[in-house]
């Protein structure tokens, strides 16, 4: 009996990734996620001051590229950076969330968690 053959998550090309979070939203989303493990789309929203649907786009586009990878529980999308990182990406977004500029985006989002936790599980 021969194996199926299972889909791999994509080798992750650093100038494709560096190019996509050189967008001020999707960098922010990926460190958001990258600090706080999954999140729902609701509570990025909440934390960055940007659009459901804008989000949303963005969010695709680093899904596209194998980046995030996706839960959906009933009407709520939860969105998480994938578990196999490669290390480089790690250490370039452990380093940039440590920036003071995204202080803020990290404490709108514990209010939003706190606000939203139970509605995204729903």
């Amino acid at each position: 009996m021969e194996a199926i053959a299972r889909p791999t998550e994509p080798t992750l090309d650093p100038v494709r990734v560096f190019r996509l979070l050189g967008d001020e939203t999707r960098l922010r989303a990926a460190l958001l996620m990258h600090r706080r493990g999954e999140l729902c789309v609701c509570e990025l929203t909440e934390a960055t001051g940007v659009s459901q649907p804008k989000m949303s786009r963005h969010l695709g586009h680093l899904r596209d590229v194998g980046l995030v990878v996706t839960r959906r529980s009933g009407q709520w999308v939860h969105y998480a950076l994938r578990a196999d990182l490669p290390d480089w990406l790690h250490q370039a977004l452990a380093t940039l969330a440590g920036e003071p500029a995204f202080a803020d985006d990290l404490e709108r989002l514990r209010t939003a968690i706190a606000r939203h936790r139970d509605q995204c599980e729903q």
